[in-house]
């Protein structure tokens, strides 16, 4: 008669081998427990793999993107310099999470000094200021807050992303202190860090190892700030960005991208030239960029056997940017 206990024994040690070996190859490949992943595309929003994508999550701090492109094209449009200071508002002293540059109510800084520490340090402080700077531009109900005219334009961009399942409550990405919890999908994020990743200007903020930035305060004296990007992945595989988060709902989380020369094919007298750039998300892992890197990895492979087909693209999918 077979001997299922002895047969567990023999066994047992051996699965738990293969389990040790097989590991670090699953985690490479961005099998490691994530609450959702995606990889896509940039230029045509296919969908190369992803994992619990349509899944409404807490985000943390990759909310920071929505935030930098309101302003960025806030200023394109309105044709503001960012050069210009903007002044911490007294709100500020209050706000808890990550504030590593020491910003304190009265202080000023250039709006873009501000996107920096926002984006590469994810200064807390920096995005309420930069919300409130420019939602003051933005507000023409007496009732309504600078803050809260800046956040809906951030949902608003969000709507014209086609970000369906996305809603922000603050510039910053911190939960919210009476109760509702913003929150979006590693889909909806890779539609916006693709929007993001095609302005030139974004692309520098994020690309940026790190950077000193310069702090006027109150008593007419200046102090430098060396920001240091939280992104470790920068430089790594042609990886240029983009964002790193993390709170007690949301988890660790973060997003990157990386580039290739795009591709020329000529037919007859005219030149196809094709942008090659992947975006991969990661919400809620607890080993985020050995995740997101190994999602690199993979998702170029699975990049080129979809190029060799022709790059087809499924029915719901269509142009993002």
């Amino acid at each position: 008669m077979y001997n299922l206990k002895r047969a567990l024994f023999i066994f047992t040690p051996i699965f738990a081998a293969v389990a040790t070996i097989l590991a670090p190859m699953q985690q490479a490949r961005g099998q490691s427990p994530v609450a959702a992943y995606s990889v896509i595309d940039a230029t045509t929003g296919h969908v190369l793999e992803s994992q619990g994508d349509g899944k409404k999550l807490q985000v943390g701090s990759l909310t920071k993107i929505a935030m930098a492109m309101v302003v960025i094209d806030w200023a394109e449009a309105t044709h503001r310099d960012l050069a210009q200071y903007a002044t911490v508002p007294a709100q500020a002293a209050a706000l808890a999470g990550t504030n590593p540059v020491g910003f304190q109510p009265g202080d000023r800084a250039s709006l873009r000094d501000l996107l920096y520490a926002a984006l590469m340090q994810s200064d807390n402080i920096a995005a309420l200021t930069l919300a409130t700077h420019v939602g003051q531009t933005l507000s023409r109900e007496a009732k309504i807050t600078p803050e809260i005219a800046f956040v809906a334009q951030m949902n608003a961009l969000a709507r014209r992303l086609k970000m369906e399942h996305t809603l922000f409550l603050n510039p910053h990405g911190l939960d919210n202190m009476e109760g509702r919890l913003p929150y979006s999908t590693s889909s909806d994020l890779a539609r916006l860090a693709a929007y993001a990743m095609a302005r030139s200007g974004f692309r520098f903020y994020v690309s940026q190892k790190q950077r000193d930035i310069v702090i006027q305060h109150m008593d007419a004296t200046e102090s430098r700030y060396q920001l240091r990007n939280t992104n470790e992945l920068l430089g790594v595989n042609s990886i240029d960005g983009v964002k790193t988060g993390a709170t007690r709902h949301a988890g660790q989380c973060v997003i990157i991208s990386s580039a290739r020369q795009p591709e020329s094919v000529q037919k007859g007298e005219t030149y196809i030239v094709t942008p090659r750039r992947l975006i991969v998300v990661v919400l809620g892992s607890a080993n985020r960029f050995n995740v997101a890197a190994g999602l690199m990895n993979r998702g170029w492979q699975l990049y080129d056997q979809w190029a060799a087909k022709g790059r087809p693209l499924k029915r719901d999918e269509s142009l993002i940017l």
